[in-house]
């Protein structure tokens, strides 16, 4: 009895652990996908040094580990700089050090772990916030997560990160464009912004993205006739 206890106790480990390293190798891809400095040695980690680093005595996944920052790349910089004004002649991007955690409750989790997300985020004076909870948080927890003046703050599942949408054939490849390839865009074709295709800031693809809303982003799909062709959509 005690052997098969033992025998099913680590076989549901190792399902948690294999889960929780495939929404861990999503996060970091999805990092690298919007441009921050990661090396590949962590999006590519393998699941034995995943399982030897973050798991604990009992085999089973210890998130209290699983925190990460990263720096914005020069050119994820560049992509949120705002275009130079009269008033403001030199802008400075409109991005920095982000910080992801994982929350280590896997129920009730609600403003209160928000709440402590939130310090960590502000006193850490992080530019942008991943919050990856186990369970859905509750609406208030939601409103209380973008709350905080100045900061970005997201909320992920663990669930919605197992698999990366945008490798999936399917999904046409988002690029992002800068303050000024987007002014080159609606000069070219006179248009204004809101004339534009739209998506929701609540895509999948946008909230992978982190895009915010007035930015327009460059969807490349693969045509049979023409090779590849470009459309736009402006983030509301």
């Amino acid at each position: 009895m005690d052997d098969d206890f033992t025998s099913f106790s680590m076989d549901d480990a190792d399902r948690e652990m294999t889960r929780l390293w495939r929404t861990w190798r999503t996060v970091f891809e999805m990092l690298q996908d919007r441009g921050y400095e990661v090396t590949e040695e962590e999006v590519q980690i393998s699941l034995e040094k995943f399982r030897h680093q973050y798991s604990d005595e009992s085999g089973r996944p210890d998130r209290n580990k699983l925190k990460v920052q990263a720096r914005p790349t020069e050119a994820m910089k560049a992509k949120y700089t705002p275009l130079p004004t009269p008033s403001n002649r030199d802008p400075q991007p409109d991005c920095g050090t982000i910080y992801i955690e994982f929350c280590p409750d896997d129920s009730g989790v609600g403003t209160k772990q928000v709440r402590t997300f939130n310090h960590t985020v502000d006193e850490g004076n992080f530019h942008t916030g991943i919050f990856v909870t186990r369970t859905p948080i509750s609406p208030s927890a939601v409103r209380l997560l973008s709350g905080i003046p100045g900061r970005i703050c997201e909320h992920f599942q663990e669930q919605d990160l197992l698999v990366n949408i945008t490798r999936h054939e399917l999904v046409p490849k988002h690029v992002l464009l800068s303050p000024e390839e987007k002014s080159r865009l609606l000069a070219r074709y006179r248009l204004k912004e809101s004339q534009l295709p739209r998506i929701q800031v609540s895509d999948p693809v946008a909230r992978y993205l982190g895009l915010r809303r007035g930015q327009v982003v460059k969807i490349i799909r693969r045509s049979e006739t023409a090779g590849r062709y470009a459309s736009y959509r402006w983030v509301i």
